[in-house]
């Protein structure tokens, strides 16, 4: 059974919005989670926002040639379904097991998802139909453009079920944030104290990046030491 999509709250969005992933790699490490960054998600065009969203998960298994059918679009379980089934705001998280020779998406599903408001899309496999793709105004994360259909590597098999993109393990309603650098995944359980504690060390490292541009060196500031720690914390008090 499909799992519903949970509302995120827009503080998060907001905050989330203005922390890099590069950031949120690091605070999720120091929590113990060091696989959370999706492989092979690159920008499909440059300057593409960053992004926040719940995850809603699409899962590919390879191509069975009883299957994987141009007559298999048409089947009640098909990505054209799955997209019917995207509320607006998700982040789609599209399991392609790395294959980079069948497009999962072109241009019409993409400006389908565009039309319903769906924030991103990001897959570990390719598109087709790039230019058309980029037209449709939707932002992709993947490894690149492809001719063929999915259909050609790829069978799929059904949304808003746990996958692995990149590697990463992402269940649905976990939190996605992607950027320049790619995409990193939230766990939904920890996205509250994630949050507050990315939000923190970006101050920090703001602040820390003032200090190096003021000349200062970078042993005990970077990690800060006592002393250093110390001075922030007066700082973030003027402020």
């Amino acid at each position: 059974m499909a799992v519903d999509v949970l509302p995120l709250d827009a503080k998060i969005i907001e905050i989330l919005s203005g922390i890099s992933t590069a950031t949120l790699t690091t605070v999720l490490l120091k929590k113990g989670l060091r696989n959370v960054w999706m492989r092979g998600t690159r920008p499909l065009k440059p300057g593409q926002p960053r992004l926040v969203g719940r995850a809603f998960t699409l899962r590919f298994v390879p191509a069975r040639e009883d299957l994987a059918t141009p007559a298999s679009w048409s089947n009640p379980i098909s990505t054209r379904s799955a997209i019917e089934a995207m509320p607006e705001g998700v982040i789609a998280i599209a399991d392609a097991m790395g294959v980079t020779d069948a497009g999962i998406f072109g241009d019409i599903l993409c400006a389908r998802m565009a039309k319903r408001k769906v924030a991103a899309l990001i897959t570990d496999g390719v598109v087709r139909d790039g230019a058309g793709v980029i037209g449709t105004g939707l932002p992709v994360w993947c490894q690149g453009n492809a001719a063929p259909p999915s259909v050609a590597g790829l069978t799929f098999i059904n949304w808003q079920e746990p996958v692995g993109c990149g590697g990463v393990a992402v269940f649905p309603n976990d939190v996605v944030v992607v950027d320049d650098d790619g995409a990193v995944l939230i766990p939904q359980a920890l996205v509250d104290e994630v949050t507050d504690l990315a939000a923190e060390q970006e101050a920090q490292e703001s602040w820390i990046m003032g200090e190096v541009e003021g000349g200062a060196a970078l042993p005990g500031l970077y990690p800060p030491n006592a002393e250093n720690k110390a001075r922030y914390e007066a700082s973030r008090k003027k402020s």
